[in-house]
């Protein structure tokens, strides 16, 4: 004995309401995909420009630490001159002591 709960007609109607909504959920599913894909592109983007530049400053800035070593020879350059002004002030001075 078989009971016909819903009619011929109401089952055609879920179904179809069934295959719509899952119809509708899968075009959702896919535009959210694609935005997701396109996200992920630009971040990729940015990141590439990003580890770029990066690059080029790791590139520009790699000899700074030899400015110490440039500071340390340009004191003692400094301090010798300052030596060899002395020493030429005191033999200015001695010529002009000099009789002859």
């Amino acid at each position: 004995m078989t009971l016909a709960l819903v009619s011929e007609a109401a089952g055609y109607t879920v179904w179809g309401a069934s295959l719509g909504v899952g119809l509708v959920v899968i075009l959702v599913v896919a535009v959210l995909l694609t935005l997701i894909v396109r996200t992920a592109r630009q971040i990729d983007g940015a990141v590439s420009d990003i580890w770029t530049v990066g690059q080029r400053i790791a590139n520009n800035t790699i000899h700074i630490p030899l400015l110490n070593h440039t500071n340390r020879v340009v004191d003692d350059i400094l301090d010798r001159a300052a030596g060899i002004d002395g020493a030429t002030a005191a033999i200015e001075q001695h010529a002009l002591d000099c009789p002859g």
